[in-house]
């Protein structure tokens, strides 16, 4: 096994102490969301949206959401406390491991924790009967991939602030502002010019725009293939930051 492997196994280790409260909000979360934004909020849109009812518009949205908070949830304050609080990465650098090892594991970890979570929305979602596609089985890995592209960046700001109000900071002013603005509980044709250029630039809204076309049985076109590159380059960009970050972190 590579180095990697061995520090996802450290992460995983820990989980056990943690995974009945994880698996209990990833089922709950799911099942309230539906019922108050999808049968509460749905019940007052009529005719849907696009001529597809509301309940099935917004689960994609609300999956791609999930993902997207889930990799945030991992890759901040879990990494604040390996830097800062508990200290694993420099216990790991010391053993001694490669950053990209270090970093790697942590990720698969990562996005381990949004591919359950994942399942298990799409468990509820197919109960309400929603996904109207046999293309859903694509929005498991299409939540992965948006995942990493969050959360590598994510991490790579952890790496660079030394406390943990830096990450309130974050999620209150990009975070909280992107779930509400990619498309999520009503289509960014609505917004104003700029906000929707804005709305396009966010990895989020790409994740949601492939998802619904997942969940609903369309073609996405071009237009599917450049969402996939798009995040690709999140991911890539999200990787070289972080790696640098951490870098300067635990060895310089």
């Amino acid at each position: 096994m590579t180095p990697a492997v061995y520090v996802l196994e450290y992460h995983l280790v820990n989980y056990r102490r943690t995974w009945r409260a994880n698996v209990l909000s990833s089922m709950l979360l799911p099942l309230l969301a539906l019922l108050g934004f999808g049968l509460g909020v749905g019940g007052y849109v009529r005719g849907g949206v696009d001529g597809v009812a509301y309940l099935d518009w917004i689960v994609p949205g609300l999956i791609a959401s999930t993902a997207v908070q889930t990799a945030l949830g991992e890759s901040t304050w879990p990494v604040m406390g390996c830097f800062e609080w508990v200290r694993t990465y420099f216990a790991q650098v010391a053993a001694p491991l490669r950053i990209a090892d270090i970093l790697g594991g942590h990720l698969a970890f990562m996005l381990l924790r949004v591919a359950m979570s994942i399942g298990a929305f799409l468990l509820i979602a197919a109960a309400f009967g929603t996904l109207r596609s046999a293309w859903s089985l694509a929005v498991l890995p299409i939540a992965v991939l948006a995942g990493a592209a969050v959360a590598l960046p994510a991490a790579a700001y952890t790496a660079t602030v030394s406390s943990d109000t830096y990450l309130a900071v974050l999620f209150r002013f990009a975070v909280l502002p992107m779930s509400l603005f990619s498309g999520v509980f009503f289509p960014v044709e609505s917004l104003p010019t700029l906000l929707r250029w804005v709305a396009y630039a966010l990895p989020l809204w790409h994740g949601v725009d492939l998802t619904r076309a997942a969940t609903l049985g369309e073609n996405p076109g071009p237009a599917g293939l450049g969402h996939v590159l798009y995040l690709v380059l999140w991911c890539a960009a999200g990787w070289l930051l972080a790696h640098r970050r951490y870098r300067r972190r635990l060895v310089i």
